[in-house]
């Protein structure tokens, strides 16, 4: 059934291109919306780049197709027009008459009051507004063309039970042919349990080229001296040393060794292998695309308390364990070399990076088109490793199912160059776990 659909702004910064994914149903967009679209015009981050672009797709639609004070045609059967409510709200007690999502809301009802005929669907991406356009009798939704079903559904570790003979087999050989009723991912992770003994297993990963089930290459001296405690960690880094792996997304909780994980398989690969020239580390400092602000000194200086966790975590791989001893500088002689480089995701557009290990953390509180921007800039060679978790985001702007590492998961979660793996056991220590899951 066709239907009418009112867009808010947010919808729009979101994702300039929503007006061409709504089929045959007919598009209202509020002028209020517009005019709130115009303040981030400016903008050098991505919403500024999303009010650029949504600008000029409507001033295209507006030159080619007709005054879009009418309704123009779609490419998909459907229409657009731009709406001017008759009247500013004023509803109820309480509700700001001068707010811009008041008129927005106003736009809605003005819509399904005047076309009864058709269901009327506010579209946003605000909950709140969501939630007071239901308390006004207004059907809405939330922008779902971009959002992902849970990765932590999606990618849990599958176990299959088998055979103890095929246990054996693989124990022998180092790989079994994957049971055909499993349905796996490629590089899932796969946990093979004797049918008639339980504790008889086996661990191994999904290999979709050879159709089988095949060791994990993770020693028993583990990397750089950090041994996998868990399952899911020992998953972790057979993906990460795998050089036939280009993406990985690891996604867990605080402490579950997500970053740790990924900086001691890209140490390994980098210094002590030289598989990489170079292992660049990153993360997001909000806003992404923004200057670092007002912090005294240069560059560095300013990037070094966003960076710090990383610090932390190479200062714990060089004065522990195997790395203790090895080399007096530890890792500050790495970063002097430029074989470590740590720096912002700010200013990585338009960059080329070939043959490098990259390891982009807090991947959660990027959008989807950020991560894009990120993912394409690999050249030939290069590994990237999304490490974050959907349940702790700092942008405002996106959530657990639209946010660009969930995104990733599943869109690369039928890739052969790609591995996903779900970090679920805290092991940073017993008080940490217990944070984790009491408060």
């Amino acid at each position: 059934m066709r239907k009418n659909y009112v867009l808010d702004a947010n919808v729009l910064l979101h994702d300039p291109h929503a007006i061409f994914k709504f089929e045959d149903n007919d598009l209202i967009i509020p002028i209020y919306a517009i005019e709130e679209i115009d303040k981030f015009k400016r903008e050098g981050s991505e919403r500024g780049r999303n009010a650029r672009t949504i600008a000029r797709l409507l001033d295209e639609l507006r030159r080619t197709a007709g005054t879009l004070s009418q309704s123009v045609p779609l490419e998909r059967g459907g229409t657009l027009r731009i709406s001017i409510p008759e009247k500013r709200p004023n509803l109820l007690v309480g509700f700001d008459s001068s707010s811009q999502d008041g008129a927005i809301l106003q736009c809605a009802i003005e819509v399904r009051d005047r076309d009864k005929a058709k269901p009327t669907v506010f579209v946003t991406m605000d909950t709140n507004l969501r939630i007071r356009a239901d308390a006004l009798g207004v059907m809405s939704e939330t922008y779902e063309n971009q959002r992902v079903p849970d990765p932590e559904i999606e990618h849990p570790v599958v176990e299959v039970e088998v055979p103890g003979a095929d246990i054996d087999l693989f124990f022998q050989q180092g790989f079994v042919t994957a049971p055909a009723r499993a349905a796996l991912h490629p590089n899932a992770g796969v946990l093979l349990r004797d049918a008639q003994s339980a504790t008889h297993t086996a661990l191994g990963r999904y290999d979709v080229q050879r159709g089988m089930v095949v060791a994990l290459r993770v020693s028993r001296e583990g990397v750089m001296g950090v041994r996998p405690r868990n399952k899911e960690q020992a998953y972790a880094l057979d993906l990460l040393l795998d050089d036939a792996i280009r993406l990985v997304t690891l996604i867990g909780k605080a402490g579950t060794g997500k970053t740790l994980l990924a900086l001691a398989a890209g140490l390994k690969r980098t210094v002590e292998d030289g598989a990489y020239s170079r292992m660049l580390v990153s993360r997001p400092i909000m806003p992404l695309g923004r200057d670092l602000g007002f912090l005294p000194g240069d560059v560095d200086e300013k990037l070094n308390p966003w960076m710090q966790p990383i610090f932390d975590n190479l200062e714990f791989l060089f004065s522990s364990g195997a790395r203790a001893g090895k080399d007096s500088r530890g890792f500050v002689g790495l970063l002097e070399s430029g074989t470590v480089q740590v720096e912002p995701l700010t200013y990585i557009r338009g960059r080329s990076l070939p043959h490098q290990y990259l390891i982009v953390d807090e991947a959660q509180n990027l959008t989807p088109h950020e991560v894009k921007t990120i993912i394409t800039r690999a050249g030939e060679g290069t590994k990237i490793i999304l490490t974050g978790d959907p349940h702790q985001i700092d942008n405002p702007y996106v959530d657990q199912a639209s946010n660009g590492l969930s995104v990733v998961a599943d869109r690369f979660k039928q890739e052969r160059i790609a591995g996903h793996v779900i970090l679920a056991k805290g092991e940073r220590s017993e008080l940490a776990e217990l944070a984790a899951n009491l408060l």
